[in-house]
């Protein structure tokens, strides 16, 4: 059984509706990033996936007892605050300090516990995000712009540790991000939304995809070579749909 599914889903704010007929599904340890411009709707199925949307129509269905970890785009802080990534990761519930020390590590910044949340980079901040996260063992991680305002190698660094993340655990990944070069190229499969999805597949074939080329242009096809490599797993999914 699929960890989350939705058919025929609609959904809107008032009378305007932002997507329409998404009928998808993602499977334990699977890696699946949504691409489309400003206002396609992605923030809006994230919402729904996580149930905090409801559908104008249609159905999102979740696994019994699924658990969700989920890293914002942002979180603000006061910087005038004295607080430790140690104390953070304890609110709002004290963790076990065995289990703070194997987030962070998972996270790729087993260093920090100590430091200062006001004075971390943006990547560090975003590492910690994904540590919290990683402490109530998820079934899947769910991303929402989460590497926003970092450059193109903090961007591809992070999405590395979310493989090694997913490859250690076995968690299935659902993300939103702009960085179509480095994103698509870490994905198993990419949801391409105009309103509806106007393409599936691999990256490989979405980035080809004439639906695809309208919305991005031509350019991202030959940068993922860069940065894809070969996956040691299969999946069941036919990756060469598009619609």
């Amino acid at each position: 059984m699929s960890l989350i599914e939705t058919r025929g889903l609609c959904l809107g704010y008032g009378n305007d509706v932002v997507l329409r007929d998404v009928t998808f599904s993602i499977d334990r340890g699977e890696i699946v990033t949504i691409v489309g411009p400003n206002g396609s709707g992605k923030s809006s199925l994230l919402r729904a996936v996580i149930g905090a949307l409801q559908p104008v129509s249609g159905s999102v269905t979740r696994a019994k007892g699924l658990r969700i970890g989920y890293v914002p785009q942002q979180l603000h802080i006061d910087a005038t605050l004295p607080l430790t990534v140690r104390r953070f990761l304890n609110l709002p519930h004290r963790q076990k300090a065995s289990d703070i020390a194997v987030a962070l590590t998972r996270a790729g910044v087993p260093e920090l516990a100590d430091a200062q949340m006001a004075q971390l980079s943006g990547g560090q901040f975003q590492r910690v995000l994904l540590a919290r996260a990683l402490l109530g063992r998820p079934d899947i991680l769910i991303l929402d712009e989460a590497t926003q305002g970092l450059d193109q190698p903090g961007s591809a660094s992070f999405y590395r540790q979310i493989e090694e993340v997913r490859r250690e655990l076995g968690v299935a990944v659902l993300m939103v991000s702009h960085d179509l070069h480095v994103v698509m190229a870490a994905s198993d499969r990419v949801l391409c939304l105009n309103g509806h999805i106007c393409c599936e597949g691999s990256p490989e074939v979405v980035a080809d995809a004439p639906e695809y080329r309208a919305l991005f242009g031509t350019g991202t096809q030959g940068t993922l070579a860069l940065y894809r490599h070969d996956h040691d797993h299969a999946h069941d999914h036919d990756h060469g749909h598009t619609h």
